[in-house]
């Protein structure tokens, strides 16, 4: 995914957020109504969905880089969790290109997942 038009709906724009935060690791099997609240309050703020994919990927990228030995950090129970990174890109923006390596580096870490998370359709 990469950018979506000014003019695309609160609907489109919420379900894919969501889509996207529910491919990553460590989050909950299907969205929450408050998940669903934090990607409206992005879409009114009118943050763009690169911004979002890129805080998605950072902040799982962070929690996957840490050293073997650091105890496991507790699953991701919010999109909120995000809502951190979300700000520090709007202050301080990251090249496109940014986006693309964390691209790469979360497949990476996927692929050292033992097992894949249940897929089920955004918000049921």
């Amino acid at each position: 995914m990469s950018l979506l038009p000014p003019e695309v709906s609160p609907e489109l724009y919420v379900t894919i957020v969501l889509g996207a935060y529910l491919e990553l690791p460590d989050t909950p099997a299907r969205s929450s109504p408050h998940d669903e609240l934090w990607a409206r309050r992005f879409y009114e703020r009118g943050i763009p969905f690169p911004v979002i994919e890129t805080a998605l990927l950072l902040g799982s990228v962070r929690r996957g880089a840490r050293a073997a030995d650091a105890p496991p950090l507790p699953n991701i129970r919010s999109l909120g969790y995000f809502q951190p990174i979300i700000e520090e890109l709007l202050r301080s923006p990251v090249p496109d290109s940014l986006r693309a390596s964390l691209r790469i580096k979360m497949r990476r870490l996927c692929g050292q997942e033992q097992t894949a998370k249940p897929s089920h359709p955004v918000g049921e």
